[in-house]
């Protein structure tokens, strides 16, 4: 059984922020960008109100900031695809039945499996929460068979849009990616010698997991001092901090740097569906069960509640905790944000356009602190897309809104309360397994080897971090506590194995562990 936090400490996990994202401007830039194009045409043709169909398109350009040219283009395509097929699932199915309870399951169901096809992809922030609000949204939007080319047209072709404004970057920083993975390395591994004993264990990981992000002129250069635990690493943190501030300035690296990275980050594991397959069967109980709740408290959107319940349900039920408050916290000061702004909006249609493109950058400004902060925007910017539509009396959308968010939270939290995840400690145990099967295969990896040994202390770091991120889901689960004593044991003889590689002698045995 997790021991539960006292309640402030728990509050102040949930609320407090963190540092901003060193590319959030990015992320933000590239969504105005791609909303912007659409909405100036829909403005000039007074057709404000299939906002919701070219603004799904144009939200595909929130993903794949943190990539590598090449795999963002694969990633975004991927995403572009996978906003076409959810919204033409949904709108398919509003043609078909006008039954709400209907439309809430086939909701529930695109949220189910877009968190398992996100979470298995690795597709990085915003995940399926985008997604899953253009889905469920699309799914309660009055629909005719004839008009579906033309809708999922729109939002093909501002996916596409889309995919072009965040690929533009590449024609005049084609490493661009390459050198702040790289900067972010550095940065890592630095906080990482200069952390205390306490704070040691989660710095190293935190460092392990950029270096695996990292290209492989980095990682070559960083991972001994990493791989050690002495105090004598301490004056590479100044140096690897000077070159991460040159490679984020575009400037050259001196002479002792490793070579200005060019591409090279290690290839993301194959994706495995079954160690999510836990939260997909949360996602489909609590967004079910939220929608249905909300029918029957007689709200007039209960996507909503089906969004919430979906955006709720985190990798485990102690972070869904956090998610849930913050999510309430973000709503309400959402709600009373659109209450201010309702007067502006309704000046006219540009105000309005105007208003959701600053609420858009806004939110990617501000999520990465935390995501209660960032809700504060996402919040009136959805109800702003219902004016797109026509307007609608402010009083109703904002009673609305707060409900569903306090059905959504609760009935997301029944979900992780009633659907077990026993898959989380098998994890753990394939974890460890792999990780024992990596260290064996990099300490057999005869002397001289020299790209078969970089190779194995890369398979073996990669599956150390993964142990860890298991270890950490299983912890925050309620039933099955997790193999601490094995986990700990595994991933201490993984970097005593990981330091005598970058030392380029194995162990002398098992006496060495």
């Amino acid at each position: 059984m997790v021991r539960r936090p006292a309640l402030p400490g728990a509050l102040h996990a949930a609320f407090r922020l963190g540092r901003p994202a060193d590319i959030r401007h990015k992320s933000a830039l590239s969504a105005v960008v791609a909303m912007a194009v659409p909405d100036a045409a829909l403005l000039a043709a007074g057709r404000l109100d299939l906002a919701l169909y070219t603004s799904a398109g144009a939200l595909c350009a929130l993903y794949g900031h943190d990539r590598p040219y090449a795999a963002r283009a694969r990633a975004l395509a991927l995403v572009v695809l996978g906003m076409t097929a959810g919204v033409g699932a949904a709108l398919g199915a509003a043609a078909l039945t006008r039954s709400p309870a209907v439309l809430v399951l086939v909701a529930a169901a695109l949220a189910a499996v877009q968190k398992t096809v996100c979470d298995a992809f690795r597709t990085g922030p915003p995940g399926n929460v985008v997604l899953t609000f253009v889905s469920a949204s699309a799914c309660f939007v009055p629909q005719r068979a004839a008009d579906l080319p033309l809708h999922l047209g729109l939002t093909l072709a501002c996916g596409t849009w889309a995919w072009l404004v965040c690929m533009a970057p590449g024609l005049v920083r084609p490493h661009g990616p390459d050198r702040i993975a790289a900067a972010r390395a550095l940065e890592a591994a630095a906080r990482a010698v200069r952390a205390d004993a306490a704070a040691a264990p989660r710095a190293r990981h935190a460092a392990w997991q950029a270096l695996l992000r990292a290209p492989a002129q980095v990682r070559a250069h960083v991972h001994g001092a990493l791989a050690r635990t002495e105090p004598d690493t301490a004056p590479d943190a100044g140096r690897w901090e000077a070159w991460a501030r040159d490679l984020r300035k575009g400037r050259a690296l001196p002479g002792d740097a490793p070579a200005a990275p060019g591409p090279g980050a290690l290839p993301p594991p194959p994706p495995r569906l079954r160690p999510h397959l836990p939260a997909a069967a949360r996602v489909l109980t609590g967004a079910a069960l939220a929608g249905w709740a909300s029918l029957a408290c007689g709200v007039g959107h209960p996507y909503w509640a089906v969004v919430t319940a979906a955006s709720v349900i985190q990798a485990n039920s102690a972070l869904s905790w956090h998610r849930a408050l913050q999510r309430v916290l973000g709503n309400l000061l959402g709600v009373l944000l659109f209450a201010a702004l309702v007067p502006l909006v309704r000046t006219g249609a540009v105000a309005m356009v105007l208003v959701a493109l600053a609420l858009q950058a806004g939110a990617e400004a501000l999520i990465s602190r935390n995501y209660w902060l960032g809700t504060v925007c996402v919040t009136p910017m959805a109800l702003l897309l219902t004016e797109f539509g026509g307007s609608h009396p402010a009083r109703e959308l904002v009673g609305d809104r707060w409900t569903d968010t306090l059905v959504g939270a609760a009935t997301g939290l029944l979900a992780c309360a009633l659907v077990g995840n026993r898959r989380a400690a098998d994890r753990v145990e394939a974890a460890v397994a792999r990780v024992d099967g990596a260290r064996a295969a990099a300490l057999a990896v005869p002397a001289g080897a020299d790209r078969a040994r970089e190779a194995a202390r890369d398979r073996l770091a990669a599956a150390l971090v993964e142990l860890r991120e298991a270890a950490d889901t299983a912890a925050g689960e309620w039933r099955r506590t997790p193999p601490g004593e094995r986990v700990a044991h595994a991933e201490r003889d993984g970097h005593r194995a990981l330091a005598s590689l970058v030392r380029g002698h194995a162990p002398g045995g098992a006496a060495a562990f």
